[in-house]
């Protein structure tokens, strides 16, 4: 279901001064030093069209360095100041709000911490109310897209208009090479929802190292992500926090010129003719595969019927890994991943599971109801 926030343009509220549109900035202020140093080196690489920067830092555990606090935001305007690159940063209070704005900071994000909690997002959106400033929400934590719309939601029914999301990435139970897993369909699927919502990724917290950086930064922009939020630090080997997701400005401005833009629209007669061909081909096999889900299903039904009848269990589990054991080798063979060759199988499985329970429930509700009314 689409919804109808009342968004205005990316362009018309940021002005990108390269292609991709870059927010940059050291994960947090430490000195003004080296806040204002960082900032010169990012302005001269001509890349970047805003300064972020951590002030409040939601650290895990105590005791942890939290960001230096208000006095930051004096270092941030002089940033501003001399190089003339607007500022952002995160708040995550009604107070972060209301020094942000005195101290005129020119874009604010809720924070990933921030955006799972409705009480969070909602003292946030009470302090915002009545002012035009551009405001970003990132993804929850965890990866629920409620959470992330009910936050944008929140955001734009206290009348802010300059709106968009930052994807950087979900905790993940299992040890990737990610930081935060990136769950590209959630962010497809709020693109989804909310078609004319931007949505700037950030590779640090994604990648959590610098190394693929690069790789997101490419994928984002495939899937047509409207710009990029990244750490640079002027010495990233000293940085007080996440320095291993840090590079340089130089670095930095290395990684976007590797990057390949591509349009999100085909133009041309022959370009579109071609794609529509292949695009008519893709469907007519999704036909087909649907078919055979069908076909497929009325199977299962049967062998549901069969189990009941013979007092057979619905979950055989040698049928499940002979299942996998067989399809995987021939799913590799017809160069599919063997990741995506599970899950579709995990689907169907999951799928004849709850057909063969319903066909084990039937009548059983009324036979219950039966005893009930004789007892």
């Amino acid at each position: 279901m689409k919804l109808d926030l009342n968004i205005q343009p990316l362009e018309s509220w940021i002005k990108a001064k390269s292609e991709p549109l870059l927010i940059a900035g050291p994960c947090s202020a430490e000195t003004e030093e080296q806040l204002v140093a960082t900032a010169h080196l990012l302005a001269k690489t001509g890349k970047v069209t805003a300064l972020r920067a951590g002030i409040w830092k939601p650290r895990t555990r105590p005791g942890e360095f939290e960001g230096i606090g208000s006095i930051g935001l004096k270092w941030l305007s002089r940033a501003k100041e001399e190089t003339g690159l607007p500022t952002a940063i995160e708040v995550a209070t009604a107070k972060h709000v209301e020094e942000a704005l005195k101290s005129g900071v020119d874009i604010l994000w809720v924070g990933a911490r921030s955006t799972v909690n409705p009480f969070t997002v909602q003292e946030i959106a009470d302090a915002l109310r009545g002012v035009d400033v551009p405001v970003m929400v990132k993804n929850p934590v965890n990866p629920d897209l409620s959470l992330w719309i009910g936050a944008l939601e929140r955001i734009n029914g206290a009348g802010i208009t300059k709106l968009a999301a930052i994807h950087r990435g979900f905790s993940y139970h299992e040890k990737t090479a990610f930081r935060n897993e990136p769950m590209w369909d959630m962010a497809i699927a709020l693109k989804t929802h909310v078609p004319h919502l931007p949505i700037i990724n950030d590779p640090s917290h994604i990648c959590g190292n610098r190394e693929l950086l690069g790789y997101v930064a490419q994928k984002a922009l495939d899937l047509d992500m409207q710009g990029l939020m990244m750490e640079s630090h002027i010495d990233p080997s000293v940085a007080w926090t996440d320095a291993k997701q840090q590079v340089t400005p130089a670095a930095l401005a290395d990684i976007i010129d590797r990057l390949t833009l591509r349009q999100p629209e085909v133009k041309g007669a022959d370009l579109k003719d071609k794609l529509a061909e292949l695009r008519s081909q893709i469907d007519k096999i999704d036909d087909i595969v649907f078919q055979k889900m069908g076909e497929r299903m009325q199977i299962v039904e049967k062998i549901g019927n069969y189990k009941k009848e013979n007092g057979i269990t619905i979950l055989q589990v040698n049928r499940w890994e002979e299942i996998l054991n067989r399809r995987i080798p021939y799913a590799k063979a017809l160069k599919l991943s063997p990741e995506f060759a599970e899950k579709l199988l995990e689907l169907m499985h999951s799928e004849s599971i709850r057909k063969q329970t319903e066909i084990m429930n039937e009548g059983q509700s009324g036979q219950a109801q039966e005893k009930l009314t004789h007892a």
